[in-house]
């Protein structure tokens, strides 16, 4: 209930005139006194005078001593007490409605927005812990091949990671199964729980849900003594909602893209099976690209980008002769000239795919050169896209210790050597100090290759 202050409440200027008014009228002495009796306002009153209590649903504020005549002034304090205690309630209601609502739209607005999991799965975390200031959160998803709750995400020292609860088994898998969140603020004396190692207080537990499924549970829980409230019960409930939502969705964002990526490959694959010599080609240059990549640290969005880059990068030759593309001689000049519109066609090919279209960059420049003397439009030093500067030297590597029809491999050794030769007029220095200096990459290159014999031949014939 509202906490209301008498003393203040009958100073108000419209209030006290009123009951000035009405003693003026009923011509009856009256004395108002706070809850202990002592006076706040009035004249002084005769022992004999009633006294009456100003109360609202059996909490007393105060009361009356009056005669009686002075009943009415008795009705209008009630009456006053009474319209403000609820004022003040639904005061008190619209602030936590709007707490409420703020909470769900800021939730909404950082999670269910995001569609990368790991970083829904950190987002709920912070925002369960912030609820209630709690020491462990975790986040548990069922798992069909285990047939179990299975935590994948927590925070706290209560969780232990991969541990597994089936449907029905503790408090968390009651949960999962009814789909309805609970408090337990005594788990001493609960016999369901079963979770972790530590002594655990009091917990709470919701459902995440889909349109149609229960996923999972999300747990909250405190090691010291805490109570948990309905409206606690309320936003941990309302936030596992959100939550369960947003999974879902990174979830089948994740299979799209992971059926994306599956098809590029085939696609890439498509175009190797043209030429025997590229076996394998698109594959290992991927790899040489993220070794690059990853000794540059460059971020995740990049990463992306550049995978898909490095896969396709060679689309283009799906739009050369074969009789061009499958020579087992030395090219003529008009044949390298037909060569060198791959990365055109490439984009030709890819620029109506919206979701191809920022790795686009990587795929047309990654034969241009540092010195600005590569094609197709000649681009120089940092005017090039890095995704497809880190191409070019990973393209170059393998095509330097691949079999050619019309040469033999390099060794890795000689071909990394090359590639040093032609730091800053072929290739970015920086692109290709991170992958001299990638500590995986002789866990790629080396044993791969053996003893070949080398035949060192001219720039056009490393990379196309």
């Amino acid at each position: 209930m509202a906490k209301i202050n008498l003393k203040k409440l009958i100073a108000r200027s419209d209030v006290s005139a009123v009951i000035h008014d009405i003693i003026n009228v009923t011509k009856s002495p009256v004395a108002i006194l706070d809850v202990d009796k002592n006076p706040l306002l009035g004249n002084k009153v005769e022992d004999s005078a009633d006294c009456y209590p100003i109360d609202y649903e059996g909490q007393t504020f105060g009361w009356v001593t009056c005669g009686e005549r002075g009943a009415p002034i008795v009705s209008f304090l009630k009456y006053l007490l009474r319209t403000e205690i609820e004022k003040k309630s639904l005061a008190g209601e619209t602030l936590d409605k709007y707490q409420e609502i703020a909470f769900h739209y800021e939730v909404a607005e950082k999670i269910t927005t995001c569609l990368d999991l790991a970083e829904v799965e950190c987002l709920t975390l912070n925002e369960a812990m912030k609820i209630t200031n709690s020491n462990n959160v975790s986040i548990m998803l069922f798992n069909d091949g285990k047939n179990a709750l299975e935590v994948i995400n927590a925070r706290g020292t209560e969780y232990e990671p991969k541990m597994t609860i089936k449907p029905g088994e503790g408090i968390a898998g009651t949960v999962y199964s009814t789909g309805i969140s609970e408090i337990v603020n005594d788990v001493v004396a609960e016999r369901r729980y079963k979770i972790g190692k530590n002594k655990v207080s009091s917990l709470m537990c919701a459902p995440l849900k889909t349109k149609n499924n229960i996923i999972g549970v999300i747990n909250i829980s405190s090691m010291e003594p805490k109570i948990y409230t309905s409206g606690d019960l309320k936003m941990f409930t309302a936030l596992a909602s959100q939550a369960g939502i947003a999974i879902e969705n990174a979830r089948l964002y994740d299979h799209l893209k992971e059926t994306f990526i599956n098809t590029v490959h085939a696609l890439a694959e498509t175009i190797e099976k043209r030429d025997p010599y590229t076996a394998g080609h698109t594959k290992r240059v991927m790899d040489y690209s993220l070794i690059i990549a990853r000794s540059l640290n460059l971020p995740e969005k990049d990463l992306s980008r550049l995978k898909l880059a490095a896969i396709l990068h060679d689309i283009g030759k799906i739009g050369i002769r074969d009789d061009i593309l499958l020579c087992q001689r030395k090219l003529t000049d008009e044949e390298f000239e037909a060569i060198k519109k791959h990365p055109l066609y490439g984009e030709e090919i890819l620029l109506p795919i919206k979701y191809l279209k920022e790795s686009i960059p990587g795929i047309k420049h990654h034969h241009e050169r540092y010195d600005g003397k590569g094609y197709p439009e000649g681009l120089k030093g940092d005017s090039i896209d890095v995704i497809a500067r880190i191409i070019a030297v990973a393209d170059a590597f393998d095509a330097m210790t691949s079999n050619r029809p019309y040469r033999n491999a390099m060794h890795h050794k000689i071909a990394l050597e090359e590639l040093k030769k032609n730091s800053m007029t072929q290739f970015d220095p920086i692109i290709v100090d991170a992958f001299l200096r990638a500590n995986d990459l002789t866990t790629i290159v080396a044993g791969s290759l053996g003893k070949v014999e080398i035949t060192v031949y001219s720039q056009k014939h490393l990379s196309f």
